[in-house]
């Protein structure tokens, strides 16, 4: 039996780079490129490329990226798309919890929600930190979104979804938040790339910046720092507030 984050995707390329939460690409390859110090020579990890935006953006400004992603049909996207930009990007079809890498690059992220945060049990979500940091060398960095743990405490998710729907984009219903395990279960509705309408259960974890901090700390991470997220304008200026749906984190070895 498939999981929701499986089905999702199987004809959902082109859809999904129409949906309003990644049109901020540029500003958050911007906030990249500082974290890197603008160093081409250093190599990046995509991880939960999707359809390779971030990777595309990246290499266009001549940094050296591999992406990586569940999905099949994702990859195969991305591909596309890097080939009509005229670029050889390598995409690989990988699992992020159990990665093939050790110690190859320099940089790894994980931005809005690339796996991590997706899975169906906290073992699972740190695997992918795990597997993520080994494919880290000795002086990584990692850098990744997730859901804020503070917003529901504050907020209904359930509103929250609402208010950010657009006309002919994804949508969620039947939401409802969990306290005992800080997991939101919804229905996601959505059209496939075929124009099929589908509806899928799915449940996301949401996690306080202190599990994360802890969760780093236990890989062996020296510096943590858990910033606010702002579609397409990344910023160490941002301080993490209950009003942030998602979290920004950046963490050093």
């Amino acid at each position: 039996m498939k999981q929701w984050y499986e089905a999702l995707f199987e004809n959902y390329a082109r859809k999904y780079d129409k949906e309003c939460f990644v049109q901020g690409t540029v500003g958050e390859c911007d906030f990249l490129e500082k974290e890197l110090g603008a160093d081409k020579s250093l190599r990046i990890l995509d991880i939960g490329c999707g359809t390779g935006r971030h990777a595309i953006e990246l290499t266009k400004r001549g940094y050296h990226v591999t992406g990586v992603d569940l999905s099949e049909n994702q990859i195969k996207r991305a591909r596309e798309k890097a080939q009509e930009a005229g670029m050889i990007i390598d995409f690989q079809t990988q699992d992020a919890r159990d990665l093939p890498f050790e110690g190859e690059f320099d940089l790894a992220i994980m931005l809005c929600e690339g796996g991590f945060s997706l899975m169906e049990t906290d073992e699972m979500n740190f695997a992918i930190l795990k597997s993520a940091t080994k494919a880290l060398s000795s002086k990584g960095k990692l850098i990744f979104t997730t859901l804020n743990g503070l917003f529901p405490l504050f907020h209904s998710v359930s509103e929250f979804y609402k208010s950010a729907q657009k006309e002919g984009q994804s949508q969620c219903k039947e939401c409802s938040f969990d306290l005992m395990t800080f997991r939101d279960h919804n229905t996601a509705v959505f059209e496939d790339d075929s124009g099929n309408k589908r509806e899928l259960k799915c449940n996301e974890r949401y996690y306080v910046p202190s599990e994360i901090t802890w969760l780093l700390k236990s890989l062996g991470y020296k510096r943590i720092d858990i910033l606010g997220a702002k579609l397409g304008a990344y910023s160490r200026n941002d301080k993490l507030t209950t009003e942030d749906f998602e979290m920004l984190v950046v963490a050093e070895k």
